[in-house]
């Protein structure tokens, strides 16, 4: 029996002297089911939001011409402009003339310049992979991540359109500025790196000042940016760029607030010729809650979210970057909720429906990605609109209040992809926020995921912040922290398959296998023939690491240049300290605090690599290395009584609380975090580093030869901070407890930019209150022992492999990917193997 079942009675007789005055509309331990439902109600108590929800559902992704034809009219109109007035212009001519959409039973408005759950093309970015899937790869006939153009038209217009951007996007000049040695390691080459994201895509991860743009509105912070530039002086050595990032800031603030007075006026004649008398009073006040927002700062919690939901679209149609989260709404949202409640404005029970109302809307946004992108990550939302409830305040206190309650309620409610629901966690968490996370987290859905504050903050504190800027820490992404309105992290930046680099480490330099076997790749620092000792290969992993470390933090720095060229964002920049201060859009530095973030992936599949060479080499030297690295060259065919033993328990493997191989994991961990850490940046800021994977390790393990973890060509490296899991078996035997412990011997603090553990029990494993009491005690040891961050998928193998054979019947099961949620059916094969072959744990 595991440890955690036994302590949890004593344990939970402390926690219920814990109290908090946070209130939502159901009571904090009601269950909300156990794991996904096929023959599932209407989750909702509210008809309209399971009726939006539906409406959702039923649509097709498609693709939308309009924003790509906008914005090329507004570049070929203002070719001899500074960029980033282009920029402006653009957003302008957009805002000005896209289509608006309202849609039947909707409360809040805005989309993104696309109908919804259509997606719009952004060519200021790349171009080539568009015309090429048209012609050759059409994005209907995808095995996941399908979408549809609507006529051929459309299709034709599309094609005519991008051929205007042939070398002028931020693919093409990023690539052009490359050297051959970024390139064979990167994506272009032998993928030991991906920083496509960014070539690709705009800025993101990132959450904005939503505390100014409700307390300002958009004539304070237009005001603030005319009275900069009206206070320039023309000695001031960069006055042209500031000029110009000034208008351009004005030129985008006052389209923002025309686009939501054209709501504001649709709405007002729709309600006009409307025969059904609520809906009618819905539209007027939809209307009268445009008008002022337009221009002046909300008034009540209905007119709070809807600024912010165009706020947030406004960005996505600015720039298509990932992860526009939306920092701590439990917090920032408060004032809003307490006036109207104190005020007897609306009901408790209203403010409810209107969450849930917005939580669907938030899956409106839809993203068209390459299919080199969706084959390493599957999804085909913008991703990682993460919002951010609990945690400490700036003094360190617990901030649970109601809004905490009623958003968690919500979640459990719409079930769906977006938004990312995180809950802070402290030592001090109230019990009944904690009860009510895990009653949403066993409804087996996904949502919500879990920070520790303490590690966190001790993480933000390693970047230079404040205390008290540390405390208000948000997550954007899967598990980035970052402090809303103040710092520019070019969060997941890149990704860094560290199975290849140690590929490296085992042959010379050398490919291992495949068509480029042979080819010198990276620097020869040994290989299994020749090391003489365990210490070599160590010291071979040092330099491996510092060697396509410089070669990946290189790219990222020319690629944070031509952003800065190419893709200027004043609007988003508005809303980020600094960047007014400093008349700086945040593309050059101009953000309080700056940084670049990639990510390493399958540490642990190295860590057991070593731990292969180590016992059976230099330990027990029952094999040469020789032996070792023919058996990968050959796939392991032929070496199969080799490959049974690297899969068994016979072999030290990290996870299971065995400290030589937990070692060799904080190894490995603390060789990536050391030569990342502390670069600097284009923006003046410094690098940071993370160590997850999100589901990437899928897509690299594609690309990645037959490693020493017992790894087969192709298979998916080891996810995240997870152990092992190949063919030949999991390397986490021992239960969840030796999981953890294997898990926190690392100071996950080193990776500021945030770590990543899935964990996945079968629905009967945390059924019933004993169930739910000792999964509370198993994440109490978690936070006590200092991991960032854990998430759970509570749901069995036998489930999945249902609805694999029966999609149809399990089309709005959301499953726990990695700092995500996804509908299961919609990913591809390979993705829901993977989440198969993941070890199904039990206390």
């Amino acid at each position: 029996m595991d440890h955690f079942q036994l302590e949890s009675e004593q344990l939970f007789e402390t926690l219920a002297h814990q109290h908090t005055s946070a209130r939502g509309i159901e009571e904090f331990d009601k269950v909300y089911g156990l794991g996904y439902q096929v023959d599932h109600a209407d989750w909702s108590p509210f008809p309209r939001v399971n009726q939006l929800r539906q409406t959702f559902l039923d649509r097709s992704y498609d693709i939308d011409v309009e924003r790509l034809r906008l914005v090329t009219e507004a570049y070929r109109e203002n070719e001899t402009l500074p960029r980033i007035l282009q920029a402006a212009f653009a957003f302008q001519n957009i805002l000005h003339n896209c289509t608006l959409h309202v849609y039947d039973d909707e409360l809040i408005l805005g989309e993104i310049a696309a109908p919804a759950k259509a997606s719009p093309i952004y060519p200021e970015f790349s171009v080539d992979w568009i015309i090429d899937e048209i012609l050759h790869s059409p994005f209907e006939e995808r095995s996941n991540d399908q979408f549809y153009i609507r006529s051929e038209q459309d299709k034709n217009e599309i094609l005519e359109l991008c051929a205007y951007w042939k070398g002028k996007t931020a693919n093409e000049i990023i690539t052009a500025h490359l050297d051959d040695d970024q390139k064979k390691g990167s994506h272009m080459g032998e993928k030991v790196f991906q920083t496509n994201n960014y070539h690709f895509a705009g800025i993101g991860h990132f959450a904005m000042d939503f505390t100014k743009l409700m307390t300002l509105g958009y004539d304070g912070v237009i005001f603030q940016a005319s009275s900069a530039l009206k206070n320039l002086s023309k000695q001031d050595p960069d006055y042209s760029d500031k000029r110009d990032y000034y208008k351009a800031t004005i030129v985008c603030l006052e389209a923002a607030k025309h686009y939501i007075t054209r709501y504001a006026q649709l709405t007002s004649e729709m309600a006009a010729h409307e025969a059904d008398a609520k809906r009618k009073q819905e539209l007027h006040t939809m209307s009268l809650n445009c008008q002022q927002i337009a221009g002046g700062a909300p008034q009540s919690f209905w007119q709070a979210i809807q600024l912010f939901n165009f706020a947030v679209t406004l960005t996505q149609i600015e720039g298509n970057g990932h992860s526009i989260s939306y920092g701590r709404m439990d917090q920032w949202l408060l004032p809003f909720y307490q006036k109207d409640v104190n005020e007897r404005a609306v009901s408790k029970s209203f403010i409810l429906e209107l969450i849930e109302v917005l939580y669907v809307k938030m899956n409106n946004p839809t993203k068209l990605k390459d299919k080199g992108t969706v084959k390493v990550r599957n999804g085909r939302g913008f991703g990682g609109e993460s919002l951010t409830l609990g945690g400490v305040d700036s003094e360190g206190k617990d901030a649970t209040n109601d809004l905490t309650m009623l958003m968690l309620e919500a979640s459990a409610h719409t079930r769906m992809m977006n938004p990312w629901v995180c809950v802070r966690m402290h030592e001090k968490t109230p019990y009944e926020l904690k009860i009510k996370t895990i009653e949403c987290i066993r409804a087996g859905y996904g949502h919500p995921k879990l920070f520790n504050d303490t590690p966190a903050i001790k993480a933000m504190l390693g970047k230079g912040v404040s205390l008290a800027e540390a405390r208000n820490y948000a997550v954007v992404g899967c598990v980035e922290p970052t402090i809303p309105g103040k710092e520019h992290g070019w969060l997941d930046a890149g990704y860094v398959n560290t199975a290849k680099m140690m590929e490296m480490v085992i042959n010379g330099g050398r490919i291992l296998s495949g068509p480029n076997a042979g080819q010198q790749l990276g620097p020869d620092t040994g290989s299994l023939e020749t090391y003489a000792t365990f210490e070599q290969v160590l010291e071979s992993v040092d330099k491996q690491f510092a060697y396509w470390c410089d070669q990946l933090c290189s790219c990222l720095n020319v690629t944070d240049k031509i952003h800065r060229m190419v893709k200027p964002t004043p609007y988003i920049s508005a809303f980020f300290e600094g960047c007014i201060e400093t008349g700086r859009d945040m593309t050059f530095g101009g953000v309080k605090y700056n940084g670049t973030a990639p990510q390493a992936a399958g540490i642990a599949t190295c860590a057991d690599s070593l731990s292969t060479i180590k016992k059976l080499v230099f330990d027990d030297k029952k094999y040469t290395g020789k032996q070792l690295l023919d058996a990968v060259k050959n796939n392991w065919v032929g070496y199969e009584k080799l490959y049974a033993l690297v899969n068994s328990s016979k072999i030290p493997h990290y996870g299971n609380d065995i400290d030589e191989a937990d070692e060799l994991f904080t190894f490995m961990f603390e060789c990536y975090c050391r030569h990342i850490k502390g670069r600097i940046n284009p923006r003046g800021g410094k690098f940071s580093p993370g160590v997850y994977t999100v589901n990437a390790n899928v897509g690299m393990g594609l690309y990645t030869n037959a490693s020493l973890d017992g790894r087969k060509n192709e298979e998916p490296i080891s996810d995240n901070m997870g152990p092992v899991h190949t063919a030949g078996g999991s390397h986490d035997t021992q239960g969840p407890t030796a999981i953890v412990n294997s898990v926190t011997k690392v100071d996950h603090s080193l990776a500021t930019n945030g770590t990543l553990l899935n964990l996945r029990f079968p629905e009967d494993a945390v059924s019933g209150i004993e169930g739910r009491d000792i999964l509370a005690s198993f994440i109490d040891e978690y936070i006590s022992k200092q991991g960032m961050h854990v998430q759970f998928n509570i749901m069995s193998s036998d489930k999945m492999r249902a609805a694999q054979k029966s999609p149809e019947l399990y089309r709005d099961m959301l499953v726990r990917v990695a700092g995500y949620s996804a509908y299961f059916v919609e990913l591809g094969k390979p993705l829901q193997d993977d989440l198969i072959q993941r070890t199904e744990l039990r206390f």
